[in-house]
């Protein structure tokens, strides 16, 4: 494009913008917050398992989920480049990426046990089709079960409202949190960890209310109804005295006594509370390093293991089973997740791993050089699934005497006499 294009095409949005265009979708409702995401109930968020929530959330939204192709013998082949894998990667939505989703799908799963997983767009209408392609999904709350249907409370980013609709069980993926007897049941660790903090920050609250607790020893006998009431005017004048004093200083009586009753109550919740979240953490596989990133990579494995996969596995399987047809499945696709096993390896370590790796034939070169954010080499040799360490066997032929030709002197035969 020449200048002269360039300048008559040329567009700034504050420059050029003009507040009396039609735009293509009406404004419609507005809001100060985002509307669509997922916030997590008034209870779990003021308490300490919303950052373990969201811990575990961006784990599981860093590892990779496609929708792939396997061979006949159940191993990973190839990625599909279809819609659901754009949705599970790049754009699950208008509002969302790929990441966000998962990461929604967790603390949804997590906050109220169930997680529904909604096809919003398809090319065909999916209640009378058994095969179609998803276009875009999102994440909402089951408010109601019943036998072959579910009303989910969801987001529609058409009116900018959330909507309860009712849908059938076998359109939507419903994820159940692996963990609901730990998180979720009545009377389950986290529930009663819950409960402790709200005991312990009510009596927080109590105690730091401002009010002083006093009792006013008066030298008079009170019984009377005449005698209270100057006892109720004596303690408003010390109020009185102590709200129009700059420093809250009053003054009493020589007769009169003040005993303070704002003492620190001693109780046990505290100690509670820590065994509780102990007891939470251990049942989970948890511990306090995975937070303040100081675990081991013993420790971090099993994280990964115990929680993170199981997560994952949960994820998947409920995506499969409900986003694929047995058609589909029977012709090898599948939706699998993907673990980067680098990211948690030292700098130090990655040389000795990537010759181990190149030398006994499990990745080329060029894959190392993409696992380090290095662009792939142009040498050919680099695509190659070789030990560079041994030398290449030589192309050339060597010839060979046939055994009985002309040149090849014949054996000497023995005198027989």
């Amino acid at each position: 494009m020449g200048l002269l294009d360039r300048l008559k095409r040329s567009w700034n949005v504050f420059v050029n913008d003009d507040q009396t265009r039609e735009y293509k979708y009406s404004y419609g409702i507005s809001s100060s917050r985002r509307p669509d995401i997922v916030r997590l109930s008034a209870v779990n968020a003021r308490t300490i398992v919303a950052p373990v929530f969201n811990r575990i959330a961006n784990d599981c939204a860093a590892i990779k989920i496609e929708h792939c192709k396997l061979d006949a013998n159940g191993r990973y082949q190839e990625p599909i480049n279809d819609y659901l894998n754009r949705c599970l990667n790049e754009e699950a939505n208008l509002d969302q990426t790929g990441r966000s989703l998962v990461r929604d799908i967790v603390l949804t799963m997590f906050d109220e046990g169930v997680a529904a997983v909604v096809p919003i767009d398809t090319n065909i209408d999916y209640f009378d089709e058994s095969s179609y392609d998803i276009l875009t999904l999102r994440v909402g709350k089951v408010v109601e079960w019943m036998p072959y249907t579910v009303k989910v409370y969801l987001y529609d980013d058409r009116s900018g409202l959330h909507k309860t609709i009712t849908l059938p069980k076998e359109k939507i993926a419903l994820i159940e949190n692996p963990f609901y007897t730990i998180m979720n049941e009545p009377n389950s660790t986290l529930q009663r960890l819950i409960k402790k903090l709200s005991l312990l920050d009510a009596l927080d609250s109590k105690n730091s209310s401002g009010k002083l607790d006093l009792i006013l020893q008066l030298p008079y006998n009170t019984r009377q109804e005449s005698r209270q009431e100057l006892a109720k005017n004596r303690v408003n004048d010390i109020q009185r005295q102590l709200v129009d004093s700059q420093y809250g200083i009053a003054y009493i009586d020589a007769t009169e006594h003040i005993t303070q009753l704002n003492r620190p109550a001693e109780n046990n919740l505290m100690s509670q509370v820590e065994y509780l979240q102990n007891l939470f953490y251990s049942q989970l596989g948890l511990s306090q390093e995975i937070f303040n990133g100081t675990a081991t990579d013993q420790t971090m494995t099993n994280y990964y293991t115990n929680i993170i996969e199981v997560v994952l596995s949960a994820i998947v399987e409920e995506m499969r089973r409900k986003f694929l047809t047995m058609t589909a499945r029977t012709q090898g696709h599948s939706i699998k997740f993907f673990r980067d096993p680098f990211k948690l390896v030292p700098v130090a370590q990655l040389p000795d791993i990537a010759d181990k790796f190149t030398r006994n034939e499990i990745l080329s070169s060029n894959e190392i050089r993409d696992i380090i954010g290095y662009k792939p080499s142009d040498d050919p040799n680099a695509d190659e699934l070789r030990n560079k360490n041994l030398n290449q066997a030589s192309t050339e032929t060597i010839d060979v005497v046939e055994e009985g030709s002309e040149d090849e002197p014949e054996p000497e035969q023995p005198d027989n006499e």
